[in-house]
């Protein structure tokens, strides 16, 4: 077996804490004093972040607070308009000035898990420092260069493949090999660490990389949850990356 010496990591649940979006977003409603259900934000955030996807343009400038607003407003008008009716009621008599105050209090609750995130993970990574060429891979908004530098993670990674810049979405193979090629790296001395099984772990697995699972969520027993070879390790903590004996 090759021996490991490059790591790619997904961003989005992995290097910015140790939740999915959606479900950061749904603590961030409900800390705004939003009632609302998972169910009930999902089709919300996949309406935001499809949006998000298509305004690369205008999305390409924006820092990690700027992008959040702009997802935040774009699931109100969705909760305004196709939402729950209690809430689309809640939503619809507020007004602009008052759907404002709850978006400015779902982003500033959200951006502040993200810094303390980002933040704990610099220093996770900086442990890594001199062992491994390192980069990221992730869907994302064609933004992330600037939100790496943005949290002084930049100077970590020697690749960063976001989706909408690449031109290619996790779980395709592509935007991993965008990656590989631009580290220098072939795929059996690179490890992938991300939360998702199905976008970082099974397309990593299939290209010959070994890969850790970041698992986020309840502890359940093999029978509940299904083994699954697509994840060679499995950690419940980030700090755990620096401690695997490759």
């Amino acid at each position: 077996m090759a021996t490991i010496t490059a790591l790619l990591f997904d961003f989005g649940g992995t290097l910015d804490g140790p939740a999915h979006w959606l479900d950061r977003f749904l603590s961030s409603y409900r800390a705004a004093g939003i009632e609302i259900s998972r169910a009930e934000l999902d089709p919300a955030f996949e309406h935001a972040t499809r949006i998000g996807y298509g305004a690369t343009r205008i999305v390409a400038r924006f820092g990690m607070t700027d992008l959040v607003r702009f997802l935040v407003g774009h699931q109100f008008e969705y909760l305004r308009k196709s939402g729950p009716d209690p809430l689309a009621a809640i939503l619809g008599n507020s007004g602009a000035a008052g759907r404002h105050r709850f978006v400015e209090r779902v982003t500033d609750s959200f951006v502040r898990e993200t810094s303390a995130g980002l933040a704990h993970s610099r220093g996770v990574i900086g442990t890594l420092e001199g062992r491994f060429k390192m980069g990221v891979v992730s869907n994302f908004y064609g933004n992330l260069d600037g939100i790496l530098a943005e949290a002084k993670l930049d100077r970590f990674f020697d690749a960063v493949a976001d989706s909408s810049r690449v031109g290619i979405f996790k779980p395709e193979a592509g935007i991993f090999e965008a990656a590989l090629e631009k580290m220098h790296c072939a795929p059996e001395s690179t490890a992938m660490i991300g939360d998702s099984l199905a976008k970082d772990c099974a397309p990593a697995h299939r290209l010959g990389m070994r890969t850790v699972w970041l698992r986020t969520g309840p502890r359940c027993g093999d029978d509940a949850c299904g083994r699954d070879t697509a994840a060679d390790i499995t950690i419940r903590s980030i700090d755990e990356v620096a401690q695997i004996q490759w």
